[in-house]
């Protein structure tokens, strides 16, 4: 069995998807953020035979949709990211993955692709038993997944900038020079600006992401959903 692994952010006003302001509120990204991590997570709870992993950081308690994020969360294994840094925070979700299942491969994807699919999770698992890593390249030259048939060869992001141009070619640098044998997953956009959201919202019309996306399209100064305290692990 596949760990399937999100790496994630409470979607919290004024912290969440702050590159969409403006012309988004504060209120609007982090609703956007919300509800493309509702559909990042029911399309991992309908993976066959993954184990579902969330590793998160923030304040879920002034979470946006709180309430229905902990439902959605209901038999997940819940790890709070550490490190100082992005990479070190994906280095260290992969480790806290493989404790939770010693011996398993770890595919990992972030909140930032609403679009995706069970299927194409599922293939990309399948396709894990083949080779040593996955990487699935975003639009903007970074990556929305990473596959590792061992997930200590995580150590390797370590040394990657991230959040530029170049993460994807650097990631794959760092996976190359480990001698590993790597496969592409298909291209997609990841949210990170206000026209990739609408693109997104486009490309998968009948979510609660492209509902968010269109709300805030339409009332253009909406506030924040109000909060509901949710429990975060111990």
């Amino acid at each position: 069995m596949t760990v399937l692994l999100v790496v994630a952010k409470a979607p919290v006003p004024g912290l969440a998807k702050t590159r969409l302001c403006p012309p988004a509120t504060p209120g609007q990204a982090a609703a956007v953020a919300a509800a493309a991590l509702l559909d990042t997570l029911d399309a991992v709870r309908a993976t066959p035979g993954v184990l579902p992993v969330l590793a998160w950081t923030g304040d879920l308690t002034a979470a946006v949709r709180a309430a229905q994020l902990r439902a959605a969360l209901a038999g997940w294994r819940l790890v709070a990211q550490r490190g100082s840094g992005l990479a070190d925070r994906l280095a260290n979700a992969h480790a806290d993955a493989a404790a939770l299942a010693p011996g398993r491969p770890v595919l990992q994807i972030g909140m930032d692709t609403p679009q995706v699919t069970p299927d194409l999770l599922a293939a990309a698992a399948r396709r894990l038993g083949t080779v040593d890593a996955l990487l699935g390249p975003a639009a903007d030259g970074g990556w929305w997944a990473l596959g590792l048939a061992d997930p200590r060869y995580a150590e390797a992001l370590r040394a990657v900038p991230m959040s530029t141009p170049s993460t994807g070619r650097l990631t794959r640098a760092a996976l190359h020079a480990r001698r590993l044998r790597i496969a592409a997953l298909p291209e997609l956009t990841d949210v990170d600006t206000w026209p990739a959201a609408r693109s997104v919202a486009a490309a998968a019309p009948g979510g609660r992401f492209a509902a968010a996306v269109s709300g805030a399209s339409v009332s253009g100064a909406a506030g924040a959903a109000p909060a509901v305290p949710i429990r975060t692990p111990a």
